[in-house]
């Protein structure tokens, strides 16, 4: 089945303020480039070529201006305004037409993963319902916790829970098939009146269609929702670019690699880039792909 992708990059940002007053937090810097370019090559390394980005009435221009229509990189992005943020599960009403009769692969616009998308891509071609990750982390009571049999059986899911029945929370990743949309129109508001991404959950999880996939030691889950997580994150990616002498997140590469473009596209995109590194780094690696 064909699998879409979906970046919800909506919300105010408000624990970032003053930073976010004049652009959305996932047009702020991660060391050195946008954040929004990291859920997308998450979505592109899995194999994802259709793309619906959600967001806001100001910041929705700025993102069609930085990404444009995604055939550059071989794929097509597409853009919906969400005029005022009701639950990521909103999501999936906004992107009905979008998604079709396809599985879709939502993830949030703040959150970045590093290392090999092999757990993704094969979470994707397994699915056939819902599919949560499973991350472990030293305080789960931060966030949304899943606990699972030895199966990968989803047994239950709590949010922020004050005692935790496992030690992994649950990433703002998660694929669905698309009786997804269905599910979500039927959904009642939680009492913060927004459509919640666990209820949807819950739903897969009552038809016993709901399964996690654990991110293993190699995978690193950076959230960006506060100055210094963002600190982090930008340190990260700063340490192992510098070490490797490779880009992470850099759509032009990762367009080449999974023959998304041909050479010759590749080159055409990069030598119309601005004389700078990042162009630099393009046409240095770019010897290295048939």
């Amino acid at each position: 089945m064909k699998t879409k992708g979906i970046i919800l990059a909506g919300g105010s940002g408000s624990r970032l303020y003053p930073m976010t007053s004049i652009f959305s937090k996932q047009l702020q810097i991660v060391y050195d480039k946008p954040m929004i370019y990291y859920p997308l090559a998450t979505l592109m390394l899995a194999g994802v070529k259709e793309v619906l980005l959600i967001s806001t009435p100001k910041d929705t221009p700025n993102f069609e201006k930085l990404l444009g229509d995604g055939k550059r990189w071989g794929i097509s992005i597409d853009y919906i305004i969400q005029d005022k943020p009701k639950g990521i599960a909103e999501a999936f009403i906004y992107g009905e037409k979008f998604i079709g009769d396809s599985q879709v692969c939502l993830i949030l616009g703040d959150n970045l993963f590093y290392g090999k998308m092999d757990f993704l891509r094969r979470a994707i071609e397994a699915n056939e319902g819902a599919t949560v990750f499973g991350y472990r982390v030293q305080n789960p009571e931060s966030y949304g916790v899943v606990e699972f049999d030895k199966n990968n059986n989803v047994v239950s899911i709590e949010e922020k829970p004050k005692k935790p029945k496992s030690d992994f929370a649950i990433p703002g990743l998660y694929i669905f098939d698309n009786s997804v949309v269905e599910k979500t129109l039927n959904l009642k508001p939680s009492p913060r009146g927004e459509l919640e991404i666990t209820d949807v959950q819950k739903e897969y999880l009552n038809l016993g269609k709901l399964n996690v996939e654990i991110m293993g030691r190699g995978i690193a889950w950076l959230d960006t929702g506060t100055p210094e997580s963002m600190i982090e994150a930008g340190t990260f990616i700063h340490a192992v670019e510098k070490r490797q002498g490779r880009k992470i997140a850099c759509p032009e590469e990762i367009a080449l690699g999974m023959k998304f473009i041909t050479k010759a596209e590749y080159l055409e995109t990069v030598n119309r880039l601005p004389d700078c590194s990042y162009r630099d780094y393009c046409l240095r690696i770019s010897d290295e792909y048939e």
